[in-house]
């Protein structure tokens, strides 16, 4: 087997592992607070908002950082660090006393973190540029796939042995995924030169003059605000379409609908964006699932929102691995680590912002108007993505993109 497919096929089960533990916990963070000792409904809900931001607070203001010393040690280093330091910081969660101690914990847990993002880099660059889209769609699938096993785990873990075993469990099976990157994943790197000559400030400076990459972390920032502002807020939703007794259920249902159609996706778009160019990909995609959102928004019955949310999760699967595959393509040599850093932390902006702007939206205009609003965001990177990605990602398929962009940097030089 190739080295770039081997990697690929060993990152994916780790990410599979990372994200699964990862989403263990989040849905069970307000019952864990309780359990803590804070018993005031409206106080669970602010410790329950902040704890959940924090982490992506500290990742979005730390992640720059991390993509420099990836291309500065390599990206598998920085996949072990993240690996192996939330291994040991989620399993201290497990011994929280309170929650202040919870949210340092969380704190910690966002400045170590990085894995998935130092996995992207990794195959991303070591992956022929022709393929990447496929490698990218790949990748997300057993993301995604995680993200749907993780709360079943989670819930089956939690009625057994407790909340706490949670974060033990989560640990274990983190450590694992580092040691299983440790031993079988195969880095072809090469240390960027002169960055000692550069910051953090000058490096941002030279990568977003460089082609569309400043308009694709706008892109980025806008589809986390639009997903992330409706999701943790669904099951009010559909708490309106059914019977109380089953809201869990159903919205469990509708939340994992949209991951399955994701996960079957992102491999077949990411064939597409090869052939055809990662900005036909992006563009229909970011399309469909503003199209799709509004319908949400006058659905009548439960059935209408698990088949609109399933056609939307096939569009999301053109969504983030188009836009990484983008990047890959214009990032300065050299420099590929440190332009998806600050990709992260436009990614990490937009999934902590995006709560915070739903209930603000759900609290003026209602749930069903948050369907709207987020079509209203996509809507604006559609029209950035047609006025400053189009104009200069003129090849047809990924291969023209990346002969385009030698001979520009060629002329340049």
């Amino acid at each position: 087997m190739k080295l770039w497919k081997r990697n690929l096929a060993i990152l994916v089960v780790s990410q599979f592992l990372v994200i699964a533990a990862m989403t263990m916990i989040i849905p069970f963070l307000p019952l864990y607070l309780q359990e803590l000792g804070v018993t005031d409904p409206d106080k669970v809900a602010i410790w329950a908002g902040v704890i959940f931001g924090a982490n992506f607070l500290t990742a979005f203001l730390f992640s720059p950082f991390w993509g420099r010393m990836a291309d500065k040690y390599g990206r598998k280093s920085m996949i072990l660090r993240s690996g192996f330091g939330m291994a040991i910081v989620l399993s201290l969660t497990g011994f929280a006393v309170g929650p202040v101690s919870l949210l340092l914990l969380r704190l910690a847990n966002g400045v170590i973190s990085g894995f998935i993002p130092a996995s992207i880099g990794l195959v991303s660059t070591n992956t022929p540029k022709e393929r990447v889209g496929y490698a990218l769609g790949i990748l997300q699938s057993g993301a995604v796939s995680g993200a749907i096993c993780g709360p079943l785990f989670g819930g089956l873990l939690a009625q057994a042995f407790g909340y706490r075993m949670i974060f033990f469990v989560t640990g274990a099976v983190i450590l694992l995924a580092a040691f299983v990157v440790l031993f079988f994943v195969k880095e072809e790197f090469t240390p960027a030169p002169g960055m000692e000559k550069t910051n953090t400030i000058q490096d941002f400076k030279t990568i977003a003059t460089k082609g569309p990459i400043l308009s694709l972390y706008c892109i980025v920032f806008f589809i986390q605000l639009a997903i992330m502002g409706v999701n943790p807020l669904l099951s009010l939703f559909v708490q309106e379409l059914t019977t109380e007794a089953n809201v869990a259920f159903y919205a469990g249902v509708a939340v994992s609908v949209m991951g399955f159609a994701n996960m079957i996706a992102s491999p077949q778009l990411g064939k597409v964006s090869d052939k055809k160019g990662a900005q036909h990909v992006l563009f229909y995609s970011l399309l469909g699932v503003a199209i799709f959102s509004i319908p949400q928004a006058f659905v009548v019955e439960l059935w209408q929102l698990i088949c609109l949310r399933f056609l939307l999760g096939l569009c999301l699967g053109g969504l983030l691995p188009a836009v990484n595959t983008l990047i890959r393509h214009y990032a300065p040599k050299g420099m590929e680590s440190r332009t998806y850093g600050f990709s992260n932390s436009a990614m990490y902006l937009g999934t902590m912002l995006g709560p915070m702007l739903g209930g603000i939206i759900v609290n003026i205009i209602g749930i069903r108007g948050l369907f709207i609003s987020a079509s209203f965001i996509l809507f604006l990177a559609i029209i950035v993505m047609k006025a400053k990605v189009f104009p200069i990602t003129e090849g047809k398929s990924t291969a023209d993109m990346q002969r385009n962009h030698n001979k520009v940097e060629a002329h340049q030089k």
